[in-house]
C-alpha cells in the first residue's frame, strides 16, 4: 500500500471476510474459560454476576476480588501505579507474561466513569484467567502478558460522570496529561510497551442510523506507522467484528451513521484522527489500537423492562470483543511484533511528512502538513520546565542545549514530536524553536 500523500488518505478496501463460526469458538475458548468445577479454590463472583447484572460490581467488591485472584495464581500480580484526586487507587493487573513472553496486551477499562460495562468484562477476564486450567489458555498466557486497568476512572465510577473529580474527559487527555488517570496510561505504556491497547467504552444509540450493539474502530491518526494502522484495522475486520456477527451481535464501525435501508454510510460524526484520544495516541506510539463501544441504551421491551437483561447484553458483547482480541494476538504473535517493533525503529531514519490533521479517510489540508519536518525543536529553561514531566511521560528524550534542551525527531516518538511541540499543532504542550539546518 501507498503511504497516503498530502492530499489523499489512505484507501481502504472493501468488507473482508471474516473467521469461521468454528474458528471464533476457538478463540472464545482461549480467552473466557470456565473455571472447571475440581478447581483448587472456588473462583470469586464479581458483585454483577451475584445480582444477575441487575446492579454493577462495587469498589470493594472488585478490590476482594482482585485480591483473591492475586493470592490463587502466581501468573496474576496487582499493583498500584497512580492515585485519583480523590484519593482512591489506579491498579493494574498483571497476567501471565513469564520469562517467554513476548507480546504484551494492555486493556483500558473505562475511562468514562459512566461506561460500567468494559469494567465489568475486564474483571471477569482477569478472574477466567487467573482461575484457568486448561492448557490452551496456560500456553496462551506462557507466551502474552496481559495487563488490564480494570478501573481507569475511580472517582467518575464512584459519581457515575463521564469525566473525573476535576469534570476531566480522560479520553481527551492523552496529549496534555493533565490528569492522574491519564499519567497512569502513559506510564505503563512507555515501561511496558504493549503491542496492542484495548480501550473499552459505551454509547448511546441514536436509532436507526446508530444502533449497533457494539461498535468498533481502529487508530485513524495520519501519523500511525502504516503497519500498526493496517494491523489494527485488520484485528478490528477480521476478528472482532466476524466474531460479534457470529455471536448474534451487530456491529458497525464507531461514529459512521449507516442508512438504514442500505446499510451504506451517511455521515462521520465522531471516530477521526485527533491525536489527544486513547485510540489514536496508542498508534502514536508503536501499538496496534481497538476502540470498542457497547450501546448502553435498552433495544428492546424486555430491557426496559428489566435493566438487567440490557446490562447483562452490554457485558457480553464486550467479552465477546475482548475474545477475538485474544485469539489474534495468539494466531498473529508474529506478525504483530514485526509491525510495532518496525514502527519503533522507523523514527530513527524516516524523513517523511508529519500530518497535524486529516485522518485516514479524511486528506489532511495544506495548512496541516508538515511536508519537511523540522530536524528537531530547541526549548528554553523555562518551557522545558513546564513540559519535562510530560515529555518523559511520552516516552521522548532530550539533550541538554546553552541554556535549554533540543529534542531530536531522530527517535522512536518522531511523528509524535511535532504534535507535542510545533506551535501549529492542535494540542501541543509548548512551543518549541523548529530546528531546519539538519
Amino acid at each position: 500500500m501507498t503511504r497516503p500523500g498530502p492530499n489523499r488518505p489512505r484507501r481502504r478496501s472493501g468488507r473482508v471476510r471474516g473467521l469461521t463460526s468454528t474458528a471464533v469458538v476457538a478463540a472464545l475458548a482461549v480467552a473466557l474459560v470456565t473455571a472447571p468445577s475440581e478447581a483448587a479454590h472456588t473462583p470469586p463472583r464479581t458483585g454483577f454476576e451475584s445480582a444477575a447484572g441487575a446492579r454493577w460490581t462495587s469498589s470493594d467488591e472488585e478490590r476482594s476480588l482482585l485480591a483473591a485472584a492475586d493470592r490463587h495464581s502466581d501468573r496474576v500480580a496487582v499493583d498500584r501505579i497512580g492515585t485519583t484526586g480523590q484519593g482512591r487507587p489506579l491498579r493494574l493487573v498483571r497476567i501471565g507474561g513469564g520469562r517467554g513472553a513476548t507480546l504484551t496486551v494492555l486493556l483500558v477499562c473505562s475511562q468514562h466513569g459512566d461506561e460500567p460495562a468494559g469494567r465489568e468484562a475486564c474483571l471477569t477476564t482477569i478472574r477466567d484467567l487467573a482461575y484457568a486450567t486448561d492448557p490452551a489458555t496456560r500456553a496462551f498466557l506462557s507466551r502474552t502478558e496481559i495487563l488490564v486497568l480494570p478501573t481507569a476512572n475511580p472517582d467518575g465510577l464512584a459519581a457515575g460522570t463521564r469525566g473525573n473529580a476535576d469534570g476531566l474527559d480522560i479520553n481527551r487527555d492523552h496529549i496534555a496529561l493533565r490528569t492522574a488517570e491519564a499519567r497512569a496510561i502513559a506510564a505503563v505504556i512507555r515501561d511496558r510497551t504493549p503491542e496492542v491497547v484495548e480501550d473499552l467504552h459505551e454509547y448511546s444509540a441514536t436509532p436507526p442510523y446508530y444502533d449497533k450493539d457494539l461498535y468498533v474502530l481502529w487508530p485513524r491518526n495520519l501519523n500511525a506507522d502504516e503497519r500498526v494502522h493496517d494491523a489494527s484495522e485488520r484485528l478490528v475486520e477480521r476478528y472482532v467484528r466476524p466474531a460479534l456477527l457470529d455471536a448474534r451481535f451487530s456491529s458497525g464501525r464507531y461514529g459512521v451513521r449507516t442508512d438504514p435501508l442500505t446499510g451504506g454510510p451517511l455521515e462521520q460524526t465522531a471516530g477521526d484522527g485527533q491525536e489527544r484520544i486513547l485510540r489514536n495516541t496508542t498508534a502514536l506510539k508503536h501499538a496496534l489500537g481497538l476502540l470498542v463501544e457497547s450501546r448502553a441504551d435498552a433495544l428492546s421491551g424486555a430491557e426496559r423492562a428489566d435493566p438487567a437483561v440490557g446490562q447483562r447484553r452490554r457485558v457480553r458483547s464486550q467479552r465477546v470483543a475482548l475474545g477475538a482480541l485474544f485469539a489474534y494476538a495468539d494466531a498473529e504473535h508474529d506478525r504483530i511484533r514485526a509491525a510495532t517493533a518496525r514502527s519503533r525503529a522507523a523514527g530513527f531514519a524516516d524523513r517523511g511528512p508529519v500530518f497535524l490533521g486529516g485522518a485516514d479517510n479524511e486528506a489532511a489540508g495544506p495548512d496541516e502538513i508538515l511536508a519537511d519536518p523540522p530536524c528537531g525543536y530547541r526549548l528554553t529553561a523555562d518551557r522545558y520546565a513546564d513540559v519535562m514531566d510530560e515529555l518523559a511521560l511520552h516516552g521522548v528524550t532530550s539533550r541538554p542545549d546553552g541554556d535549554g534542551v533540543y529534542v531530536t525527531l531522530r527517535q522512536p516518538a518522531r511523528r509524535l514530536i511535532p504534535l507535542l511541540l510545533d506551535r501549529r499543532a492542535t494540542y501541543h504542550l509548548t512551543n518549541g524553536q523548529a530546528d531546519t539546518a539538519c
